[in-house]
């Protein structure tokens, strides 16, 4: 496979990633961190990162808006709910990469 059909198949499985998180509105960060050791919040930082390393210059709500699908603030406004003790509880015993 070359790198440019390599390219657009990540790119495709990246906006299908994108997609199923916003039909998973249910699903929060902190289920996503606890099962899998990144968030919505994660993938938007390596959005903005991978900006950077183009010398694009991206701000974090930007990076944010293209991930949320919309501003960061006005998605937890309306999706986001307060995370449990217990789901509290194991993302703080869980080991931190990054």
């Amino acid at each position: 496979m070359d790198d440019a059909t390599r390219t657009e198949l990540e790119a495709a499985a990246f906006r299908r990633l994108l997609q199923h998180l916003d039909e998973r509105k249910d699903v929060q960060n902190i289920d996503l961190m606890n099962l899998a050791g990144f968030c919505r919040n994660c993938l938007s930082r390596w959005y903005g990162e991978a900006a950077a390393e183009k010398g694009i210059d991206m701000s974090k709500d930007e990076a944010r808006e293209i991930v949320y699908g919309m501003p960061y603030e006005e998605w937890r406004a309306k999706y986001q709910t307060e995370a449990s003790d217990a789901q509290k509880a194991t993302f703080d015993a869980a080991p931190k990469s990054h």
